[in-house]
């Protein structure tokens, strides 16, 4: 089988014109983001109607219940979406410490996907400079081009996070094992993530 094939194999290959790999197929992308929705869509039904997910359902915490309540509570897609570019804006619109969402709305799926699950003590200072997530963005919005699929990536800032970083951290971990986003560190093998942060 060619390479095509293999990306979305055991280990994530980077794609691009500068990666050497074969542009992924409009399927595969879909494919791929359709498996993604199909896991995530009964956690954003779950969170928007106020009931929680079956026992079965979850793995959060490995038998703890830290942060349960809040992860079942918190609805990323009830965050105002920000363009991905905030930082750049002239004037301070965000502050302070905060749990992060960077979700896409692609028009060619019935539901959203998140993409990755971040945490910070200065909103307005965190996604500046270089950042692993911005590579995968960049990564998975030159294959969607390619393949002619369109992407509506929004980045929601949550502000009753915890001031002190070790509760921020332990909640930031508990809402990766429960939204399992492709794009962070933990969970990209469980996606196997055809896009990398990496240079070709």
């Amino acid at each position: 089988m060619g390479r095509q094939g293999e990306l979305f194999g055991a280990s994530p290959a980077s794609v691009g014109s500068s990666g050497g790999a074969l542009p992924l197929q409009e399927h595969q992308l879909i494919a791929w983001q359709q498996r993604l929705l199909e896991y995530q869509r009964p956690r954003f039904e779950a969170v928007a109607s106020g009931r929680q997910l079956a026992p079965g359902q979850m793995d959060l915490f490995g038998g703890s219940s830290i942060g349960a309540a809040a992860v079942q509570r918190l609805d990323p897609l009830q965050l105002a979406p920000q363009h991905l570019q905030f930082w750049r804006w002239p004037e301070r619109q965000l502050d302070g410490a905060a749990l992060y969402f960077v979700v896409d709305r692609p028009p060619h799926l019935e539901g959203a996907l998140l993409l990755y699950v971040g945490e910070t003590k200065q909103a307005d200072r965190r996604w500046k400079g270089e950042h692993d997530c911005k590579g995968y963005l960049a990564a998975y919005g030159e294959a969607l081009q390619q393949a002619n699929l369109q992407s509506q990536p929004s980045i929601r800032f949550w502000y009753d996070a915890p001031s002190e970083r070790r509760a921020r951290q332990a909640l930031e971990q508990a809402l990766i094992r429960h939204w399992l986003p492709p794009f962070n560190k933990e969970t990209r093998g469980r996606w196997a993530t055809p896009f990398t942060a990496e240079p070709g």
